[in-house]
């Protein structure tokens, strides 16, 4: 003989997955400034294990539900990719122009040019060109021009 199940087991269930999301949510937040991608990742699989541990019995999930939200995450995760590679290839760009003349505009709008002598690689942020004792953002920069070399032919 079998004992009926009440409607409580269900809302335990359901109870126990706004439990995790909410958690989910509210470590989302939290490390929004800390380490993004290893966090995320972590993030999303606990949260896909919660679903599958308190999902309802006699309601499983749509298993085209977990599918999408795998790819909808590995589509992420590469874009994520992209952006890390061209911020590289901007920090990279920026060091080749030691050496070379540039042209600006500073705060009040005036053209300046000058030769860059370094550069600063903050990381994740714009990198910076220094031009004379200016700091000057990569963005900033209207105009690059080989720097001419010093005229070392004698005249016969």
């Amino acid at each position: 003989m079998t004992s009926p199940i009440s409607g409580n087991v269900g809302n335990q269930y359901d109870n126990a997955a706004a439990k995790a999301t909410s958690m989910y949510t509210s470590k989302t937040a939290a490390d929004a400034g800390a380490s993004k991608k290893l966090g995320d990742q972590d993030t999303f699989l606990k949260l896909l294990v919660a679903q599958l541990k308190y999902q309802d019995p006699s309601n499983p999930a749509d298993s085209t539900q977990f599918l999408a939200q795998t790819a909808q995450f590995t589509q992420v995760e590469k874009l994520g990719e992209i952006a890390e590679m061209l911020s590289a290839q901007r920090m990279i760009g920026a060091s080749a122009l030691v050496g070379r003349t540039v042209t600006f505009q500073d705060a009040d709008g005036n053209s300046i040019s000058g030769v860059v002598t370094k550069t600063k690689l903050n990381g994740d942020s714009d990198p910076i060109l220094v031009v004379g004792n200016t700091d000057v953002e990569l963005s900033k920069v209207t105009e690059v021009q080989q720097t001419s070399a010093p005229d070392t032919q004698k005249e016969s």
